[in-house]
């Protein structure tokens, strides 16, 4: 079968159908737009349909639909389980999009709208790879079953339940995921690790009121200043985290693991000059690779307190608030870590000061052996159609549900991302380059025939 000519033939169709769901403001995390989840949850339901998949469901929980369907037609074949997600991010800032961010746009070979790399436009090309299989071939070589949720960018908190609940209509031998990016264009690679991830969020209170900073300023604590000393004690001047214990259970990079990353002949230069930054940052002792990918992180993503307003108000506020982040490696527990955290600000807190810590989400990190057969014949699939093997690399974003799927299905997890790191995900402009939607479908197609 040719698939080539079947997918350029169909190209203009296809990219006509994916501006569709991209035309759909479908950000779960504002209430604004719950019934334009709706409408995306119905959308990939009648595009399964379509594509020829049997027993199409859209689940009701108690946040927003997840769409299921299955063609088990290959006794004896392997079972693959396709994961991928409908809601977005939202757009903000507004003002920095070219063109609006739900009105789809191609532009030099690339095709501009909130997710179109994550998730919709990766997990359209499943989808497509399916519906050309049987209609070029009449059946599936394999049995496969789709699971589509609409609440991963709010960390999926109903997912965990309908899973448990699901278990045996769900089951698969692997589980296949397009939610990343390659190393860059031309560099396939193939995750076979993701950090974990934990949050808190932290609050300093000191008096019962704001109070002038004249009558009062020195003589009294100041939650803003007490907050931003506490921030900086959790690091050192070389990057590293300065908690007790928090690097406990962090695997050292091996050589081997170095040579990988040598393997990868990342440009640092060229990250620092697309990100217009005078110089890159981090942990002392470890490149940018090493502290992306193999390294636990603390990061600050947002502080804010006292009067927020144009011009100066001279007060002395009674309250300060921070967001933190961590990502996690090896055999990090992100309760652990959490309460690591808590320990150390309750210790270094000012006098006068009051500390308020609420937690926030958790997920492990993950890994998996390259050496797994569904690994290398992803890697087979994606030589055939990039003429050059992947690399196997450890990514420094999280996904739960990969985590959560490995666990409760005891299944291994096949991460194939055909984004690219520069396609703006969660930020303006994202896009996808059409000429990885092209060898995406080629990629996905190659790799369920030969399973």
């Amino acid at each position: 079968m040719n698939y080539e000519r079947y997918f350029s033939e169909n190209k203009d169709q296809h990219l006509s159908e994916l501006m569709e769901i991209l035309s759909i403001p479908s950000i779960s995390a504002l209430s604004d737009y719950s019934s334009d989840m709706i409408r995306a949850a119905n959308w990939f339901a009648s595009q399964l349909i379509h594509a020829g998949m049997e027993y199409v469901e859209i689940h009701l929980t108690d946040g927003f639909p997840i769409v299921t369907a299955d063609y088990l037609h290959a006794p004896g074949k392997p079972t693959v389980l396709v994961y991928g997600h409908y809601d977005v991010q939202p757009v903000d800032p507004l003002p920095l999009w070219t063109t609006p961010p739900f009105e789809p746009e191609i532009r030099d070979g690339k095709l501009y709208a909130r997710g179109a790399t994550d998730d919709k436009g990766q997990l359209f090309l499943h989808i497509k790879a399916v519906e050309a299989i049987l209609k070029q071939e009449g059946t599936l070589p394999i049995n496969i079953k789709f699971c589509i949720e609409g609440e991963e960018e709010l960390t999926s908190p109903n997912l965990p339940s309908f899973l448990e609940e699901h278990q045996q209509m769900l089951a698969a031998d692997v589980l296949l995921i397009s939610d990343m990016a390659m190393l860059e264009k031309g560099r396939p690679s193939i995750t076979v690790g993701l950090r974990g991830v934990c949050s808190l969020e932290v609050s300093v209170r000191t008096a019962n009121s704001d109070l002038h900073s004249g009558l009062f300023g020195g003589g009294v604590p100041n939650a803003l200043n007490a907050l931003v000393s506490l921030l900086a004690s959790l690091h050192d001047k070389a990057g590293k985290v300065t908690v007790e214990g928090f690097y406990e259970g962090v695997p050292e990079i091996t050589p081997s693991m170095r040579a990988e990353v040598v393997e990868m002949n990342h440009d640092e230069e060229g990250v620092r000059k697309s990100l217009g930054l005078d110089a890159l940052y981090g942990e002392e002792g470890y490149s940018f690779i090493e502290r992306v990918g193999v390294r636990p992180t603390l990061d600050f993503n947002g502080v804010y307190g006292g009067f927020q307003g144009e011009g100066l108000k001279t007060v002395i506020p009674r309250e300060a608030h921070a967001k933190i982040s961590c990502r996690l490696v090896g055999e990090q527990d992100p309760q652990d870590i959490i309460n690591k955290i808590t320990r150390h600000l309750e210790d270094s807190i000012q006098p006068g000061a009051k500390l308020f810590v609420k937690s926030g989400f958790q997920v492990p990190a993950f890994r998996l052996d390259s050496k797994n057969v569904f690994l290398q014949l992803a890697a087979d699939a994606y030589e055939e159609v990039y003429g050059i093997r992947p690399l196997f690399t450890r990514d420094g974003g999280t996904i739960p549900v990969v985590e959560m799927f490995s666990r409760i299905f005891q299944a291994p997890v096949v991460l194939m991302g055909f984004g690219l790191p520069d396609e703006n995900l969660h930020a303006p402009n994202e896009h996808f380059n059409l000429e990885n939607f092209d060898k995406g479908l080629l990629t996905i197609t190659s790799f369920l025939k030969r399973l």
